[in-house]
């Protein structure tokens, strides 16, 4: 059953996709045609070296004209993550009441889950003080995983069911007090609005990509930079999203048809960086000069790297728009400048 979620459900409408040229890369490609002229020995040699030098390129550097010469990535060191942290739904612990279940066994972790069987709209609330975020809980019993991205303390969860129009009436809820391993545990873990799972496509692109890097900046770059130059903006999707509500991301999706709105570059990103290890966080919210409702991800790293496109500072929460630098900005993306955080999954 489709999930989704009004919270989410912003029109992420970005302008159309405008890739850079792998200049550095056709200056090989052009070198190993007129070798092909020279020697067909000397060209079976070439092209191995250019295959090689391909898979390289993904942790030596961005491979693109815009990022010749500007691009320096470094860090602690980085190997492929030996296993991909996964979210559960334990009923056995879950407590609740009409049809509707809250799973609070896994707080530390950074997440709650919740079910709930109706023929009624159903919505998941978590509260952390004044912060608060709701997400759709499908109607046939199918848990979803909520982010306790508000850090550690009292939160409130509650499920309810709609009612009529925007009301919606409490089914269940529970007091939890959130202690988590790790700041960063929430944005290591598939959530709603960011999901995979060990068996991914998104999770054996990455962790191909990745293979070879030395340190954590190499790791983010090689995944950023495949996302930017590989995933065009979809115009058409943009504008069937623009009036509707609910919309939810398939970064296994995203990757195969190699398209996407905000949401999805963001959502794709998320999911291929958390798999590898590397903490990352889906920002919806508002960018200059219109105030435009857009998606885009914030990364931590024990490491830096520094580009034409984007510049991460070590130990602290850098922010990366992916569907900026593949786009360029516009009219329906917004100038990269001033960003306003309204919500954190």
């Amino acid at each position: 059953m489709k999930r989704t979620n009004d919270l989410a459900s912003k029109p992420f409408s970005c302008a159309g996709r405008n890739p850079t040229h792998h200049a550095y890369n056709r200056r090989i490609m052009e070198s190993s045609a007129q070798t092909r002229r020279t020697s067909p020995l000397i060209a079976a040699i070439a092209a191995a070296a250019f295959c090689a030098l391909l898979w390289l390129t993904a942790c030596s550097g961005s491979g693109s004209a815009e990022g010749a010469g500007k691009d320096q990535a470094t860090g602690a060191a980085f190997s492929p993550a030996a296993t991909v942290e996964e979210t559960q739904f334990d009923a056995s612990a879950a407590t609740g009441a009409n049809d509707a279940l809250i799973d609070a066994s896994h707080v530390q972790d950074g997440y709650v889950s919740a079910s709930a069987t109706s023929n009624a709209r159903i919505k998941a609330q978590v509260i952390s003080g004044q912060a608060s975020s709701s997400f759709d809980v499908p109607q046939d019993g199918t848990p979803i995983a909520c982010p306790l991205a508000f850090g550690d303390g009292p939160y409130t969860v509650r499920i309810m069911r709609n009612t009529s129009g925007n009301n919606y009436v409490e089914l269940c809820s529970a007091d939890i007090d959130v202690a988590l391993t790790s700041e960063f545990a929430p944005f290591l873990r598939p959530n709603v609005y960011c999901s995979y799972t060990a068996s991914s496509s998104c999770v054996a692109k990455a962790r191909e990509l990745v293979e070879g890097c030395e340190n954590q900046g190499e790791a983010l770059r090689a995944i950023c930079n495949y996302i930017v130059d590989n995933v065009a903006y979809d115009d058409d999707k943009a504008a069937k999203l623009k009036d509707s509500t609910g919309y939810i991301p398939d970064p296994d999706e995203t990757l195969q048809s190699g398209k996407g709105v905000c949401f999805d570059y963001a959502s794709l990103g998320a999911a291929m960086l958390r798999s590898q290890g590397i903490p990352a966080k889906i920002v919806t919210g508002t960018v200059s000069p219109q105030g435009i409702y857009h998606a885009w991800i914030m990364v931590n790293i024990d490491g830096t790297w520094q580009s034409a496109r984007f510049s991460v500072s070590p130990n602290t929460w850098s922010r990366i728009d992916l569907t900026f630098a593949a786009t360029g900005g516009g009219a329906n993306v917004g100038d990269g400048e001033s960003y306003t955080d309204r919500y954190v999954y």
